[in-house]
């Protein structure tokens, strides 16, 4: 009898082990309010071990990528919007490449102008891989289709711009450059803001601008505009033009505001008008020679954290420039308001419509995107 009770016994603790071993409750075992909590304890768990099994596979794979350099320029402050958004693609890069990719930003010009980067880069050698320039920076050397993005008065608000930037164009003006041999190809764009006019003398409206020496890039769109509006143009090396405004070689240029104010143009030319000719649609691009020596894995890399910055770019620009304007209207700065556009539209008439004829469908579809 008493062999009968141990052996009812112990099958009695084995199968109440069983049950627990399989995560499952004895049927007449009490329910209580902390068995919820029990029940998700694993769950969590297990997505925790998940996380930290990708980071693990994460750190693995770049860990076997080679380190490389990358030599990033910038023409200005690293203050700027632009300079503020090359600092996160930096960051963003750096981090998710655990610091196997590092960019090597040399900001304030000390690279030299648009132009002088870009012929760098173009040229080949190495001494340069990526930049940020102007969206249409590279017309002047054969890129057609990034001319339609500095036509005058093309995209009426940000949001116009961003259209374009999220569709399906955007990637094939991006690689423009590289699918007509010139060398390098843009990973991703952005915008510093609306460019305007600023000038030494004192300015009221569209007519005081006539007669004047504005300095343009060598540009023939920024040529053309400024004719029309009745001035002469005049290229000066942007890192020369603080200086061609001090000594009277130039009457004014135009700029985005946040680099009007970075660049301390109010301390020579104190007069500024919100004419908005053209958004400040930038790129950056990178070097194919610097690119083919990326991995797939590092080239993945390059292209999310563009989205990262572009879309950082995105968030910062707009506060960021009418943070400055405030900064300008508050230290006495001429800041003169354009109630209406259209005057200066039609005077530049000619130099749009010459600019896009040759791609007239291709910019319908551009201006298409406002609707």
């Amino acid at each position: 009898m008493k062999k009968r009770w141990m052996s009812a016994a112990l099958c009695a603790v084995m199968v109440a082990g069983s049950l627990a071993g399989c995560g499952l409750k004895t049927p007449d075992a009490p329910t209580t309010t902390a068995a919820p909590a029990a029940t998700e304890a694993p769950a969590a768990d297990a997505a925790g071990e998940s996380k930290e099994e990708a980071k693990t596979e994460a750190a693995a794979d770049t860990a076997s990528e080679p380190e490389i350099t990358l030599v990033m320029a910038e023409v200005n402050p690293l203050d700027t919007i632009v300079g503020q958004t090359d600092t996160k693609f930096k960051e963003t890069v750096e981090e998710m490449s655990g610091g196997k990719i590092k960019i090597d930003l040399q900001a304030s010009g000390v690279l030299g102008s648009e132009n002088d980067v870009l012929d760098t880069m173009l040229g080949g050698g190495g001494t340069i891989d990526i930049s940020r320039i102007s969206a249409f920076a590279l017309t002047s050397y054969g890129a057609e289709k990034s001319v339609l993005l500095s036509i005058p008065y093309t995209f009426a608000n940000r949001d116009h711009f961003w259209k374009f930037a999220d569709s399906e164009l955007a990637p094939e003006f991006l690689m423009e450059p590289h699918d007509n041999g010139l060398g390098v190809r843009g990973l991703f764009y952005g915008e510093e803001g609306f460019r305007h006019f600023f000038t030494v003398k004192e300015v009221k409206g569209l007519d005081d601008l006539k007669g004047m020496k504005l300095r343009v890039s060598n540009d023939p769109i920024m040529n053309g505009m400024v004719n029309g509006l009745g001035a002469s143009p005049t290229v000066v090396s942007f890192n020369e033009l603080y200086s061609a405004l001090q000594t009277g070689v130039v009457d004014g240029a135009e700029q985005p505001i946040a680099n009007y104010k970075s660049n301390a143009f109010p301390e020579v030319a104190p007069n500024l008008i919100l004419d908005g000719h053209t958004l400040g649609a930038i790129q950056v691009i990178i070097t194919d020679e610097a690119w083919d020596k990326l991995t797939e894995e590092q080239q993945n890399i390059l292209m999310e954290a563009g989205k990262v910055a572009s879309e950082f770019n995105r968030t910062i620009s707009e506060e960021a420039e009418n943070k400055v304007l405030d900064e300008l209207k508050a230290d006495g700065i001429n800041v003169v308001e354009v109630p209406d556009i259209k005057p200066w539209q039609d005077a530049c008439k000619d130099i749009i419509e010459s600019s896009t004829k040759d791609q007239a469908e291709l910019y319908q579809k551009i201006l298409d995107m406002n609707n």
